[in-house]
């Protein structure tokens, strides 16, 4: 059985490298082909022979060139580049370079041995070098981009002689004017670089036919401090990306060590920006995130796409970089403010997903092309573009449009009595003759369910057989809802968010989703992602479980609720399908409530 899931990771395109390879950025070029830059090495990030390459396509990602260098892997280390196309078709690589060949600079002594950190691709020049011939030579010479002093430079142990930095944002141009993302660093300590900020580098006079010699770059924001994070954050505000929105404004996204994505708008282009501010959902939630690259995007139809982790790992060490699988995505609406533009978040899908929990993935770039989307990403060790169904970023985006799901409908009840037929659920692991196969199907139990008390250990559905197989919700002592799976040989369980289950009408559903073996809750169409209590709102089953076929009828409610629905779905729905469904039956109860009156 064929493995078609479009969001299991290794079904991309692998693009070229060395060993390590990370940030696979690519622009379509004047002649069609998509370039690409990564930093790649032998060894592992941060060695030296890390250096910059360059590659393209013609055939959306499918074959790629043999790479060729931007920079040697016997110079000093050039890492972290991003590309940006001029009018006129030159490009420009921007990127980390260890001009001065140093073999160590000064951190924190309780940290590094002797105070001497040996890793030093993250200092010294951001230079550029550019190419006439869409990618395949690039100039011999490279220019260096100045870098204003600023507070976090000058407490710095250089006192900002040497300057600490990096960038993962992607370049961009408006109204004639180049910016350059950037993350100013001021000392390698406990969780390596620590505190961090924002700046753009700035140029007026840019274009794709003077000298580069000839260029004026400022650094904005304007004053002493870059983008930090919003207030009551720590002292991690890095890895900052950028969309301009239809007024002018410009949004920024960055990560933290609060397990929370901040952002921040800007209404005079960079120059400043107020009230930096967690990253919220349209429905004013949270949005979580680690210590991982979170990136927006603005499409060529005005919307927005939203990369991010979906969990609250937190902190400087090796939990804060964790959970970057899977990943999921967000879409984006422009609404307006007092202040301005502002962009509304859809909740997140899962977008990509590796087996291995520990594989994460991470710095993508979206490219577009006659109508179709793709993303790139690597694991550090491999690169690859994906291409996303259309269909899959219209229901991010038009969410508010759904209704009732009827796709993959395998069973349904009204509230008529106690039992429900059970319809054959699908296989989620099988082995026949030593071959084992890892079936990418799933399921999703959608229930709409009366509580007047949420009393611990009430049975909303129950599907077990004498033997234990099948799919039992209850709730739990926090009021929450709990489900176990199993198929008599494994069981996993799993339940929502603790206190989702109030009084009320509540539509309880659980996503079985067989690809990345997730169980996910979603509460009255809001998916569970661990309100701040718990690091992720979903959680992983048994790799092993064949499945959850249990008896022939379920049980349908008991105690102090009243259960009113419940659909069965042979595959692993949407969230956006979930919200649908909620939306649906919100309706109809209201169509009731108003023929009674």
């Amino acid at each position: 059985m064929g493995n078609t899931d479009f969001r299991y990771v290794k079904n991309g395109y692998e693009m070229p490298s060395e060993n390590y390879c990370d940030q696979p950025r690519a622009v379509k070029a004047e002649n069609g082909a998509w370039v690409c830059v990564l930093t790649t090495g032998t060894g592992v990030e941060g060695q030296r022979g890390q250096h910059i390459v360059c590659n393209a396509s013609t055939d959306y990602g499918k074959t790629w060139t043999h790479i060729s260098d931007v920079e040697p892997a016997d110079g000093p280390e050039a890492s972290y580049a991003v590309l940006l196309k001029a009018p006129g078709g030159r490009l420009f690589c921007f990127y980390n370079h260890n001009s001065d060949d140093l073999r160590y600079v000064l951190g924190d002594p309780a940290v590094f041995p002797g105070g001497k950190v040996s890793r030093v691709d993250s200092q010294g020049h951001f230079v550029f070098k550019f190419s006439d011939d869409h990618g395949a030579t690039w100039s011999d010479k490279r220019y260096d981009i100045p870098i204003r002093t600023t507070e976090i430079d000058k407490n710095n142990p250089y006192r900002g002689k040497i300057k600490y930095f990096w960038n993962v944002g992607n370049a961009f141009l408006y109204e004639g004017t180049a910016y350059v993302p950037l993350t100013k660093v001021g000392g390698f300590g406990r969780g390596f670089f620590i505190p961090d900020e924002g700046v753009l580098l700035c140029c007026e006079n840019f274009n794709g036919t003077s000298p580069p010699e000839t260029f004026i770059w400022t650094t904005r924001p304007d004053g002493d401090a870059g983008l930090r994070a919003p207030a009551g954050g720590g002292l991690v505000s890095e890895e900052h990306n950028y969309a301009v929105l239809s007024d002018g404004s410009f949004y920024s996204v960055y990560r933290t060590t609060d397990g929370l994505a901040a952002c921040a708008y800007s209404r005079d282009k960079g120059r400043s920006w107020p009230a930096p501010a967690w990253k919220r959902y349209a429905d004013g939630r949270l949005m979580r995130n680690p210590r991982g690259p979170n990136f927006c995007w603005k499409c060529e139809n005005g919307k927005y796409l939203y990369w991010y982790y979906n969990n609250g790992s937190n902190g400087y060490g090796g939990k804060g970089y964790s959970g970057r699988n899977p990943v999921w995505l967000a879409g984006g609406v422009e609404t307006d403010s007092p202040d301005g533009k502002v962009i509304l978040w859809s909740q997140g899908e899962i977008l990509l997903y590796d087996d291995d929990p520990a594989v994460g993935m991470g710095y993508p770039d979206l490219l577009e092309q006659g109508g179709r989307y793709f993303v790139t990403e690597t694991d550090k060790h491999t690169a690859r573009i994906h291409e996303i169904p259309s269909e899959f970023l219209e229901n991010l985006w038009n969410r508010h449009e759904t209704d009732k799901c009827k796709k993959g409908l395998i069973g349904e009840w009204t509230e008529s009595n106690g039992k429900m037929q059970m319809p054959v659920l699908p296989d989620l692991h099988i082995t026949k003759n030593h071959s084992s196969n890892n079936c990418r199907t799933g399921f999703t139990i959608d229930i709409q369910v009366e509580i007047t008390e949420p009393a611990p250990g009430t049975v909303i559905f129950d599907s077990r057989d004498a033997e234990g197989a099948g799919i039992l919700i209850s709730i739990n002592e926090n009021a929450s809802a709990g489900i176990q799976i199993s198929d008599n040989k494994c069981r996993s369980s799993w339940s929502s968010d603790a206190g989702t289950l109030k009084p009320g009408l509540r539509s309880v559903a659980f996503i079985i989703d067989n690809g990345p073996k997730l169980i996910i809750p979603v509460i009255d169409g809001i998916a569970c992602d661990g309100n701040g209590k718990r690091i992720f709102g979903y959680g992983r089953y048994n790799t092993w479980l064949s499945g959850a076929n249990g008896a022939d009828e379920a049980i349908i409610g008991a105690g102090k609720i009243r259960v009113k629905n419940v659909r069965i779905y042979g595959r692993a729905l949407m969230i956006t399908e979930l919200i649908g469904n909620h939306r649906h039956d919100i309706n109809n109860l209201n169509k009731k409530t108003e023929v009674k009156k």
